[in-house]
């Protein structure tokens, strides 16, 4: 088994890998362990963490253990992913811990929105979605006129919004819901002005609420007369998360604050449809993760595919995938003193983004009201990023790297 076995590693937050008791796993495996003739003892120890002090059964250890090439799921994931397990290991130095990467990818025909398709077919070729893995062709996309890329994407936002609107129309319509909260469904958003996504599980470690960490800031650029901005959010909660619960109904509340004049919105019910309309419709994809908790994500990904510029802390992917003109950091890379220390810092960061650089950026229109500015950055996210992160090079990679391996150890296995 361990020799054609590869494992995939994925988020490094504790609640990510399950962690049983021993004496649990022994009961439930009794019955097979006397049948197969395995030793029970001997099969809890591929499970235990480190120096087996604890008589806890370990998944991810068990996995890590019994699998001949062992994966994370980006560069900085990968660091991370050594020096959680560095003890499975403590003969060898923490750089030689045997993890490899392999960074995820995301399907480039189900993501790209279907009119920026088009446009990638005039000037990149018909077959482009053949090649599109191939960083060459996609240095086609810094020759699609400004104003065209510009009107698509208008109009995916334009999509986005009428399509929240039909939806805090049929919930008028079949819940009798009070006027404040239709407010925070996103009925008053407008397609002209700058608007943010935040779309992703609602868990502590996401920080959904950093942005809010100062209120009467934050108030002061969405309400700019001249260049406004909206929020729009969703996700869900796991439903035993009870913390995570609590940070969605706070924004859902402050959705519904009058005083941020219906500039933020909450997507109830987000799907996978709706997914769709959310990374190709908004202007900026917001990603605040606590570093070195996010192993890759994938939703700035599929943003920066449909020209949505990515800004984020520096963690998963984007710690590989930025590359300082396809989007924006925020705060520096190093960890700080503590969580309380590091949102006020983020926050800053993200404030100072947004008055310095985000906002003016976008509002810097020519005698056509497109920002050129903007699209310059935008050509480079799709440019930079659609050639790197999809599956198409993702399973490319696994087999080159990982699946071959395993089949040459199969191979050698029947031989013999």
């Amino acid at each position: 088994v361990q020799a054609t076995t590869v494992f995939t590693t994925h988020t490094p937050v504790p609640a990510g890998h399950d962690v049983f008791p021993a004496q649990m796993v022994e009961n439930y495996l009794s019955a097979y362990l006397k049948s197969s003739g395995i030793d029970g003892e001997a099969l809890l120890k591929f499970g235990m963490q480190d120096d087996y002090r604890t008589q806890d059964f370990n998944m991810t250890a068990f996995a890590l253990r019994m699998a001949n090439q062992r994966c994370a799921v980006s560069q900085l994931h990968r660091q991370v992913t050594r020096r959680m397990w560095h003890g499975l290991w403590p003969q060898v130095s923490e750089d030689e811990v045997p993890i490899a990467h392999v960074t995820n990818g995301v399907h480039v025909p189900s993501w790209v929105a279907p009119e920026l398709a088009s446009l990638f077919e005039k000037y990149l070729g018909k077959n482009w979605i053949k090649g599109h893995d191939d960083s060459r062709l996609w240095e086609g996309v810094l020759y699609i006129p400004d104003e065209e890329l510009w009107a698509v994407h208008q109009l995916l936002k334009s999509k986005l919004i009428s399509s929240m609107r039909e939806g805090a129309r049929k919930r008028w319509v079949e819940d009798d819901v009070a006027p404040r909260h239709l407010l925070a469904l996103g009925v008053l958003l407008h397609p002209e002005v700058l608007t943010i996504g935040f779309v992703r599980r609602f868990t502590a470690y996401k920080r959904p609420t950093l942005i809010f960490r100062d209120i009467n800031r934050l108030k002061r650029i969405l309400n700019n007369q001249w260049y406004p901005v909206q929020i729009v959010f969703a996700g869900k909660s796991h439903p035993a998360d009870f913390s995570s619960k609590h940070l969605l109904h706070e924004v859902h509340a402050l959705a519904a604050d009058r005083e941020f004049q219906g500039r933020i919105a909450f997507v109830e019910d987000y799907d996978t449809h709706m997914a769709h309309y959310l990374v190709q419709g908004v202007d900026v994809w917001l990603n605040t993760p606590r570093r070195l908790q996010e192993a890759s994500g994938t939703s700035g990904m599929k943003a920066s595919l449909n020209g949505v510029l990515h800004l984020s802390v520096r963690d998963g992917w984007w710690h590989e995938g930025y590359n300082g003109t396809n989007g924006w950091t925020i705060g520096a890379d190093l960890d700080a003193p503590g969580p309380d220390e590091e949102d006020t810092a983020d926050a800053e960061a993200l404030y100072r983004l947004l008055e310095e650089e985000i906002i003016p950026l976008y509002y810097a229109r020519g005698g056509r009201g497109v920002s050129h500015g903007w699209m310059r950055m935008v050509k480079e996210a799709i440019r930079s990023v659609a050639p790197v992160y999809n599956a198409r090079r993702m399973l490319k990679e696994y087999t080159q790297k990982l699946y071959r391996v395993a089949a040459q150890s199969t191979s050698g296995m029947e031989q013999r």
